[in-house]
Formats: C-alpha cells, sequence, structure tokens
C-alpha cells in the first residue's frame, strides 16, 4: 500500500489562499531583523508567503497581513524594496 507524497501547502498572507509552496514567494526576516526575498525557500529566518502576484502584495501592505505574520510593524521603506523585487520577479 504506497501513499501519496504530501505537497506541502501555504496560505498567501495577501488572498488568503492555500497554495502548493512552491508556487508561491517566500518573505523572509533575517534573524538581524532585515526583510528579503527568499527565492530557495530554504534561508533560516522567519518567512511568510504571497502569490506571485502584484495584486496580492498589495493586499498583503493594505491588510497589514505580513505586519501579522511578523508580529512587529515593517517601515515603509521595506515595502518599497520588496515591492522592486516583487516586480523583477515577475
Amino acid at each position: 500500500m504506497v501513499s501519496a507524497k504530501k505537497v506541502p501547502q501555504r496560505q498567501c498572507v495577501g488572498c488568503g489562499e492555500m497554495k502548493n509552496k512552491k508556487e508561491m514567494i517566500r518573505i523572509l526576516k533575517t534573524p538581524e531583523g532585515s526583510f528579503t526575498l527568499d527565492t530557495t525557500g530554504r534561508k533560516n529566518g522567519r518567512g511568510a508567503y504571497l502569490c506571485p502576484c502584484m495584486e496580492c502584495f498589495r493586499k498583503a501592505v493594505k491588510g497589514r497581513g505580513l505586519e501579522r505574520s511578523f508580529k512587529m510593524a515593517i517601515p515603509k521603506e521595506v515595502y518599497e524594496t520588496l515591492e522592486k523585487e516583487m516586480e523583477q520577479l515577475g
């Protein structure tokens, strides 16, 4: 009896949909306190997941989804940097 392998699911902090982990972008808060996009999904630190579209990013900013995930206020400059990184990916 062979069981099907579980596919890791993550919830988007923008739209709230559950999707496959590999389809999503991980936003990482490093132990030093800086924020970056983790394209590999393996870097150390606290992560939050977003769909790879700008619409979900805007929803996460407006609805404070990232701030809830990281349990802290996020400066405007961080959002601007993440937005530039997201535009480069898309």
